[in-house]
């Protein structure tokens, strides 16, 4: 056991990210006495402002936005238990396709290396046992994922440390459920084009190649609680009209892919410190 604390860090994109994905990972380990490192890379300024009031619309201001989604992701801290949060504050870049993805000091268009160096001093002061971040394709395209994975990736090489890493996924399973979920919930559902659709079909692994599967349903209500910090952006969180009792029964299973792992721990596993305690 090292003299330290054991340490997971996850690098996230936006604020309301480490709700969504981790926040059972998040609060469960913080309850066993785990350093939990948040870094999240952009103000989500491309977020919706007070009233809903959507990015590029009159009365949209960027700035406001991100002080606001600020204090939300401190609140969301809170309730989970986070250790320590660090923001990187780059612009938000919006989703795929959106003229933001080429504004100047965007997330999207600063280079790799400079965002993996700032990463890696991080990771070089927090020396994770865990980190914690995406897939390469960000799990569903978004461009501040993809880069938050990239400089992630790179991250690691620079700071020459050697921790488990993950990246979150979803059963496929789960996902062919969502559709099913939604439509209970009063959602409608467009049927998507065939690209639309091939790309969905992509989302998320087969069940049988996730690697680790981490039961938080004692957390799901922090988690619940955690993503409902961030009210500005209700309208785009589905899970919060689900309510506390039905958000629990549904997500409290974590699902990640390990991709580097020292510990020899057998997978699948239940545990993301598995071998390191």
């Amino acid at each position: 056991m090292p003299s330290r604390p054991l340490t997971l860090m996850a690098v996230h994109a936006h604020p309301d990210d480490e709700a969504t994905g981790t926040g059972g990972v998040l609060a469960r380990y913080a309850a066993e006495g785990i350093r939990t490192v948040l870094v999240t890379c952009t103000d989500g300024s491309c977020g919706d402002g007070p009233g809903g009031v959507k990015p590029g619309d009159p009365g949209h201001d960027p700035a406001a936005v991100a002080l606001m989604r600020r204090q939300e992701l401190e609140a969301s801290c809170e309730v989970l238990k986070i250790s320590d949060l660090e923001m990187f504050d780059y612009v938000d870049s919006g989703m795929a396709g959106w003229p933001s993805n080429d504004a100047p000091g965007s997330f999207w268009q600063t280079p790799v290396q400079e965002g993996a160096a700032r990463l890696a001093e991080l990771m070089r002061h927090y020396r994770p046992d865990v980190v914690v971040t995406y897939d390469e394709n960000g799990f569903y395209g978004h461009p501040d994922h993809i880069q938050a994975h990239r400089i992630t990736m790179g991250a690691l090489e620079m700071s020459g440390l050697t921790p488990k890493v993950y990246w979150t996924t979803m059963p496929r399973s789960m996902m062919q459920r969502f559709g099913e979920i939604m439509r209970e919930f009063g959602e409608e559902m467009p049927e998507p084009d065939p690209a639309e659709a091939a790309a969905l079909a992509e989302i998320g692994l087969p069940d049988d190649e996730i690697t680790t599967w981490v039961d938080t349903t004692p957390f799901s209500g922090q988690k619940f609680d955690a993503l409902a910090a961030h009210a500005s952006q209700g309208e785009n969180i589905f899970f919060l009209k689900m309510g506390k009792e039905r958000f629990g029964e549904l997500m409290g299973m974590e699902t990640f892919v390990r991709v580097q792992d020292a510990t020899g721990a057998a997978v699948p596993e239940n545990d993301l410190f598995a071998g390191l305690r």
